[in-house]
């Protein structure tokens, strides 16, 4: 290491180790968590014709039963295609996916330390994390490049 005429050490060649070092595990992330943001994103907004497509299927599965217990099981599941609930359904990928998205953005380039963790260990978590289990390898992968103290001491 250099050292200024301050004497302080030259941050450079750590800095861009450790940039090398979580540069895959944070592409990882980013794609797989770029990929379900945009699930989620079509789950909200997606078309309304697969709704009616799978109201035909369920009609057409219903016709064995009472016309009573159609009109009730119809009645229940009305409310799982309705607009409200694909947004409510959608918001949390949206919301989970997305922190991963900018956490894997600043883990890439050595910002935000607590972010890039949360990011890491969201990622981890199969029922919230990107690819619903795969993102286990990244995230496992980056928290443990995070964790050494030359790459904490890295982030800025």
């Amino acid at each position: 290491m250099m050292d200024d005429p301050q004497g302080t050490p030259d941050p450079g060649p750590a800095r861009a180790k450790a940039a090398q070092d979580l540069s895959v595990p944070a592409i990882l992330m980013l794609v797989m968590g770029g990929f379900w943001f945009l699930y989620s994103l079509y789950g909200m907004v997606g078309s309304s014709g697969s709704s009616e497509a799978q109201m035909d299927a369920i009609n057409a599965a219903l016709a064995q039963y009472p016309p009573d217990l159609q009109e009730k099981i119809r009645g229940m599941l009305g409310a799982f295609t309705s607009p409200g609930f694909r947004i409510l359904s959608s918001l949390p990928g949206l919301v989970l996916n997305g922190l991963v998205v900018f956490g894997a953005w600043k883990m890439k380039n050595l910002q935000t330390y607590g972010l890039a963790m949360t990011a890491a260990i969201l990622s981890c978590v199969p029922c919230c994390g990107p690819c619903c289990g795969l993102g286990l390898i990244p995230g496992i992968w980056a928290l443990v490049v995070l964790n050494r103290p030359d790459v904490k001491a890295a982030f800025r």
